[in-house]
């Protein structure tokens, strides 16, 4: 792995699900006292301790906020998720951050592309809804391997043609676990330019165990993540890096030795 460029430290934000087993006090709590000054919100931590005081808490600690996790699931023809997408987008215009990510659903049955036309028709009807609210909305393309559990676009190329479609409104998410592997990665990045609105970080272990939760701490895996910050800053984005590391084997450490860990790795290889 090569390490000559790395991001600027003062754009690191703790993604919330990095320390999944503390609430969003606590978290915030953890962000004063290691100095990071970006924080990406998980909306089952704002409703534990309702929306005012999610963002009194963020806003008396100075934290930006990153992003809010997550929005979507247009996929199900027999579930109406307008309220619930309406609802993200308000939780995120209260919080003033950056996005609203979209994790916008499971393959379902056979029809693929059908599960694809409701990821397009859910957010096209969305859209006015976050642009009264001022808030972006942006897509994250989940690696191939969560398509029948989270996900139906799973590259940037289909994330793009996405939001080409709806006349480029809709941002994407770049999230080197689910991209690094993409042949394409290059010159997809580069197409989205202004439209990438967040980039995430953690590490593709050999020998994974789990598809959901064995991300790797930065270093410890096989992504190249100064190469896939390079294409990042490249393409024009200079917003926060969000460290996001879905691990069970991260979550039972102290969290406190876990975010200086992700402090000094995020100095090292991204």
């Amino acid at each position: 792995m090569t390490t000559e460029w790395t991001m600027d430290t003062a754009r690191l934000s703790l993604n919330q699900i990095t320390l999944n087993t503390l609430g969003l006090p606590e978290v915030v709590e953890i962000c004063e006292r290691h100095g990071i000054g970006s924080l990406a919100v998980w909306r089952d931590k704002v409703a534990a301790v309702g929306l005012d005081r999610a963002a009194a808490l963020v806003r008396s600690a100075g934290l930006h906020v990153s992003s809010v996790c997550r929005g979507g699931m247009f996929t199900d023809p027999t579930v109406d998720v307008r309220e619930e997408n309406r609802r993200a987008v308000e939780e995120a215009a209260a919080l003033g951050a950056d996005c609203l990510v979209l994790v916008c659903g499971p393959l379902l049955d056979h029809d693929l592309a059908a599960a694809r036309g409701r990821v397009h028709d859910g957010i096209a009807d969305l859209l006015p809804h976050a642009r009264a609210a001022g808030v972006r909305l942006a897509v994250e393309p989940l690696h191939p391997m969560m398509i029948s559990r989270r996900s139906v676009v799973n590259t940037l190329a289909q994330a793009l043609d996405l939001s080409d479609a709806l006349d480029g409104e809709v941002g994407v998410v770049v999230d080197a676990y689910h991209v690094w592997w993409d042949p394409e990665l290059d010159a997809q990045v580069a197409r989205a330019g202004r439209r990438v609105l967040g980039y995430h970080v953690s590490d593709w272990l050999p020998g994974t165990a789990d598809l959901l939760l064995d991300r790797g701490m930065m270093g410890d895996g096989l992504i190249d993540l100064p190469r896939v910050s390079r294409l990042v800053a490249d393409a024009g984005y200079t917003g926060p890096v969000e460290v996001e590391i879905l691990s069970t084997r991260w979550w039972a450490e102290d969290p406190d030795d876990v975010t200086r860990t992700l402090r000094k790795r995020f100095e090292e290889f991204v």
